[in-house]
């Protein structure tokens, strides 16, 4: 692997949301490392040196050599889970690999180039989808996928069918989805419809026609009274 990233580790005594508590405010990070044998292990990472290892490095995963007690394991770090205020990382997963058999893997895709829509055509770039989901060997993992859309005109879009990896990497992310598209700008000065309002003084004259309506409409005459009380029916 080039710019290969090491990662030390050291084995958890213990489990739960307490412990992963104590080891935090001790500095270090929990994690996981899932293992070719489906065994998981719970490790600790010291927190500074896995910010310094990985910094630098835009996508989530990443292919790491896991130092376990000095025992080098090949991995894959599939997912960072961050504090939803501070954005800190607050635990690690980790999937053992081994280096002669494909593997699954998520990989960012990187827009380069400036669409001809948008430099001549006034047009807007839009980047639907930000991964692809791929199968390779762990060696031929890369961070990111680059593509070029300096071709596309205002109208046109690329879909993962369009993306153009080589023989090394077999797509799972659906051919259909759209990853990029160039389209008409919005037309930001044009005003919202107006509710239609009513001309001038037809408001007060309605009203003020309703209120006669209203003064001129006699109330409905109420029943007249019997002047006899009705008769008790006869036995």
């Amino acid at each position: 692997m080039s710019n290969e990233i090491r990662i030390q580790a050291t084995a958890r005594k213990a489990n739960g949301s307490g412990e992963a508590r104590r080891v935090r405010r001790a500095g270090r990070l929990p994690a996981a490392l899932n293992r070719l044998s489906r065994a998981t292990e719970t490790l600790q990472l010291n927190a500074h040196d896995f910010m310094m290892a990985t910094r630098g490095q835009e996508s989530h995963q990443m292919l790491v050599v896991l130092e376990v007690e000095g025992q080098p394991v090949n991995a894959l770090l599939r997912e960072i889970q961050r504090d939803v205020i501070t954005g800190e990382p607050i635990h690690i997963d980790f999937g053992e690999v081994d280096m002669t058999k494909t593997m699954r893997a998520e990989i960012m895709i990187r827009l380069v180039g400036e669409p001809e829509g948008v430099r001549t055509g006034g047009g807007v770039l839009t980047q639907m989808t930000r991964e692809v989901l791929v199968e390779c060997l762990p060696v031929d993992f890369v961070e990111s996928f680059e593509v070029d859309v300096s071709g596309l005109n205002v109208g046109d879009s690329i879909t993962v069918a369009d993306l153009k990896l080589g023989d090394k990497y077999t797509l799972l992310t659906d051919e259909d989805e759209q990853v990029a598209a160039v389209t008409e700008p919005e037309d930001e000065t044009a005003a919202a419809p107006a509710e239609a309002a009513p001309a001038e003084g037809a408001e007060g004259k309605a009203a003020e026609g309703g209120e006669k309506k209203a003064a001129d409409k006699k109330p409905a005459a109420a029943p007249a009274a019997d002047k006899k009380a009705a008769a008790p029916a006869k036995k």
